[in-house]
């Protein structure tokens, strides 16, 4: 049975789990949102975002970008490599309704998938 669920072990959590992201990482972007990632030691995805004031003011629009990068991790984590994953939302996102940023999200998640298969053969 696949679990979809998203508890705290599917978590970057801390400065140093998101500084061996930055550090090296694997990137897919839009003007608008990048994915970094790097590879893990742990048969599992996780999930870090960052999403910061200077490009949404508001609380809500920000919890309304983690809710929907959240969320499409969640329904798709079972498909996605091994690795660690930081979402950077970049200047612009706020103008982007949902349908639009849940495409630009599968389109960026896909060519992760891809680079990963890659690596994986080479």
């Amino acid at each position: 049975m696949v679990k979809l669920d998203f508890n705290r072990g599917l978590r970057l959590l801390t400065p140093v789990q998101f500084k061996y992201v930055f550090q090296a990482p694997q990137r897919a972007s839009t003007p608008e949102i990048t994915i970094l990632a790097r590879s893990n030691n742990l048969d599992i995805p996780r999930l870090g975002l960052a999403v910061p004031k200077k490009h949404l003011k508001r609380a809500h629009d920000r919890n309304r970008i983690k809710r929907l990068c959240r969320e499409y991790f969640r329904l798709h984590q079972h498909q996605l490599p091994a690795c660690d994953f930081v979402v950077v939302a970049k200047a612009g996102i706020g103008k982007i309704d949902n349908p639009t940023l849940t495409k630009m999200l599968d389109k960026l998640w896909q060519r992760h998938i891809r680079l990963a298969r890659k690596s994986q053969s080479a």
